[in-house]
């Protein structure tokens, strides 16, 4: 009995601890710097997706799941209601359609950053995939290795300022998640690989390519026909806002043509690290923009620069050349297994 009655004891003054710094939390955070909210919203968010991510690979009880979850929304809730109020007197617009289907990729070695890149969404049927390079997901030539990713979704359509970030794990029990593609020159260096709908982030707002987006609507496509590239070279963006950036390109080989027996056709543009897995798109013509992607064909996605090994590099410049492999591949890696 006296150690039953200790037990109880003892919980009530853990309970009461806990009423205690769910008082002194709001308290230090209404203390702090407007400036620094933002940061730390985005920071607990990343800290809980990694440790949502170990736990769920790891042997718990479904009643400690349950305690987390609660208790970080709990703490989101506080971090909401403790915001600072934003003055301004014209609220953000909507975003053309196209910037809300490409999101920045961070891969991760367990807690270790790695790399950025850029990926964007492809819908198939009910299936929402994440596309970008498969040297994203694995690289053996450069020993790139992450376990995991993170991307960034926006979840209030009224006001791009606010997201969250989304973790996803690259493997379970051993075995990739992603999906890959050969041909006979070998690896297509696009992947794709799923999302569950009912596990992003709470009020997620994107949008995705499908199979309308690679149809070129009976225009004809060809050499010299302006591009756009949409990603996050060298991890830039608008970072209030996190949204991607478009770098014009060109057509720069026979299109349609596997370039040297390639999956991948060339654009000239300037390109830099961290745009690896961007969309390349063409604007249809006659088409007027309705708030959707439809004015858009999805053309190829963005890899890697193309250079010659006998440039001289004092007295050459680059090429400014780059590889961009065929869209159409989308289908086959998102087709229902």
């Amino acid at each position: 009995m006296k150690n039953l009655q200790e037990a109880t004891e003892r919980i009530c003054e853990l309970k009461g601890g806990l009423i205690a710094l769910d008082a002194l939390l709001p308290a230090l955070l209404e203390a702090l710097p407007s400036s620094t909210h933002d940061a730390l919203v985005h920071s607990f968010q990343a800290h809980a997706e990694a440790a949502r991510t170990i736990m769920l690979n790891t042997a718990l009880s479904d009643h400690v799941l349950t305690a987390f979850e609660r208790d970080v929304a709990r703490t989101l809730a506080v971090l909401a209601g403790t915001a600072p109020t934003q003055k301004t007197s014209n609220p953000c617009p909507a975003a053309e359609a196209v910037l809300l289907a490409t999101t920045q990729i961070r891969t991760h070695a367990q807690s270790r950053l790695l790399t950025s890149a850029t990926g964007f969404f492809f819908r198939r049927d009910d299936q929402l995939f994440l596309a970008t390079n498969r040297h994203v997901f694995a690289d053996e030539p450069s020993k790139h290795f992450p376990d995991r990713i993170e991307i960034e979704l926006h979840t209030n359509p009224n006001d791009l300022t606010q997201s969250a970030i989304f973790s996803i794990p690259l493997y379970n029990n051993g075995l990739a998640l992603w999906r890959q593609a050969a041909d006979t020159a070998g690896l297509v260096d696009i992947a794709v690989i799923e999302l569950q709908a009912d596990r992003l982030p709470e009020g997620s707002v994107l949008q995705a390519f499908d199979a309308s987006h690679l149809d070129s609507k009976n225009e004809d496509v060809g050499i010299g026909d302006n591009l756009v590239v949409l990603g996050f070279p060298l991890g830039f963006h608008d970072t209030v806002h996190h949204l991607a950036v478009a770098r014009s390109a060109s057509i720069a080989s026979a299109y349609g043509v596997r370039f040297q027996q390639q999956g991948y056709f060339l654009t000239d543009a300037r390109t830099h690290r961290g745009s690896s897995g961007s969309p390349v798109l063409r604007r249809r013509s006659g088409v007027q923009g309705d708030g959707s992607l439809l004015p858009w064909q999805l053309l190829g996605v963005h890899s890697a620069r193309m250079d010659m090994n006998t440039r001289d590099l004092v007295e050459d410049e680059s090429l400014g050349l780059n590889c961009a492999w065929y869209a159409d591949v989308l289908m086959a890696l998102t087709r229902p297994e």
